[in-house]
């Protein structure tokens, strides 16, 4: 039996199911653009506001770790904080119009994923879903960790673990590929092997 990998990392098209569901200017789907571009955690999520944004960057201290991050913002993000009054300080707020709790915000959000036929999903998993878009860009692991804000390597080799196998065996094979066309296209009479006719 293979071992647990924990906490489910969400697939692409369990994004675009929710994005789906969760149009633009939803709650919902500013929740996942800051979880997402920014694999914040739902600690984090819940504090960011206006104040964190710089000219084209998100600029916060993670709550966890204390890591001072500034991350660009992604164009996906910025669309959905342009469709985000400033009313309040804090992007996500309850329905009293007062700033999530962690613990609380993660129930709100348990129900946007069930509502959206995702009840495998959570918060976290954005967070692995980001580290692993990373991953399968090409991003190093020290990249990968300027936007998680890990502090060591074999933590964010865990989310990435998955997405490396996948995206160097793609390599390799394409790799074996080309180098198999080019032995099949050298000139019959560099091989001297070659049995003449």
């Amino acid at each position: 039996m293979p071992a647990r990998e924990g906490i489910h990392t969400w697939t692409e098209r369990e994004v675009a199911q929710f994005e789906a569901h969760h149009p633009i200017g939803s709650k919902a789907r500013l929740a996942l653009a800051l979880m997402l571009y920014t694999a914040a955690r739902r600690s984090d999520a819940v504090r960011l506001g206006w104040q964190h944004l710089q000219t084209d960057t998100i600029a916060f201290r993670q709550h966890k770790t204390d890591a001072a991050l500034v991350i660009p913002i992604h164009p996906e993000l910025a669309k959905a904080l342009t469709a985000t009054p400033r009313d309040n300080l804090t992007f996500l707020v309850t329905e009293l119009g007062k700033p999530f709790t962690a613990a609380g915000f993660g129930n709100w959000f348990r129900d946007r994923c069930d509502e959206a036929g995702l009840p495998q999903c959570s918060a976290h998993g954005l967070r692995k879903c980001a580290a692993t878009r990373l991953a399968d860009a090409g991003c190093s692991l020290h990249q990968v960790m300027a936007i998680t804000g890990h502090r060591s390597m074999s933590e964010v080799a865990r989310y990435t673990k998955a997405a490396d196998q996948a995206r160097l065996a793609r390599e390799a094979m394409r790799t074996q590929i080309e180098a198999r066309r080019k032995l099949s296209n050298l000139k019959p009479r560099l091989d001297k092997n070659r049995e003449k006719p």
